[in-house]
């Protein structure tokens, strides 16, 4: 059975909107222009870290308002769930893969108090043997310690990344795994343009998918 791990925001969850709640209120209660729902997808990949040195950017907010502006977004951060959807078919894709024996765990750039939080607000927490938060190591994806972090996690077997964007790639790349990418997240590119194993646009496809890989990998 293999060892697969997922990013979250994008991938397994539309978070945008509340992220992009967190973020206007912040620029309401400093008197600035609220974003788009597109201005946050745009945003987020990095980690919280980066998503508020855009938003500083993209409102000329000096630098030396980063580190209270942060707090202020993180202290947000861990109640942001309300708005928040999966993506359809996620969670009967998580069923099927537990339910063949392979092991699942999560890597995200997210703060790891706001994905317990989300998982565990969504139920679906229960699938996941090991989350791995983007403040869990010193270093965030594209670097690949975490992604093989979590893998280490699970133990031993194939390894497979499921994701949805340039970062995604690039970790997955850095780590020498498979990448499966979902095409209707949050990349900011066309999919010919990531390096990918295989693309699907879909959960339901999940789980046949992963199978035709291991099948071609052993």
């Amino acid at each position: 059975m293999a060892r697969i791990i997922f990013d979250l925001d994008g991938t397994l969850i539309d978070s945008a909107p509340d992220i992009q709640g967190i973020a206007n209120a912040l620029m309401t209660e400093d008197g600035l222009a609220p974003f788009t729902l597109d201005q946050v997808r745009d945003f987020i990949g990095n980690g919280v870290v980066v998503f508020v040195q855009k938003m500083r950017a993209a409102r000329a907010i000096p630098d030396a308002a980063h580190d209270k502006l942060l707090k202020r977004f993180v202290t947000r951060y861990h109640s942001a769930t309300t708005l928040t959807e999966i993506y359809p078919g996620v969670r009967e894709a998580l069923q099927a893969l537990d339910t063949a024996g392979h092991a699942l765990g999560i890597c995200t750039n997210k703060p790891i108090g706001p994905t317990k939080a989300v998982l565990k607000h969504l139920s679906l927490n229960i699938y996941f043997e090991t989350i791995i938060g983007g403040d869990s190591l010193p270093v965030s994806k594209p670097d690949p310690a975490p992604l093989l972090a979590a893998f280490g996690a699970l133990g031993e077997g194939p390894a497979i990344y499921v994701g949805d964007s340039e970062v995604d790639a690039q970790t997955a790349t850095r780590a020498k795994v498979p990448f499966l990418l979902f095409t209707e997240g949050y990349r900011k590119v066309p999919v010919d343009e990531l390096p990918h194993t295989q693309a699907f646009d879909h959960f339901s496809k999940l789980p046949d998918l992963v199978a035709t890989l291991l099948v071609e990998t052993t």
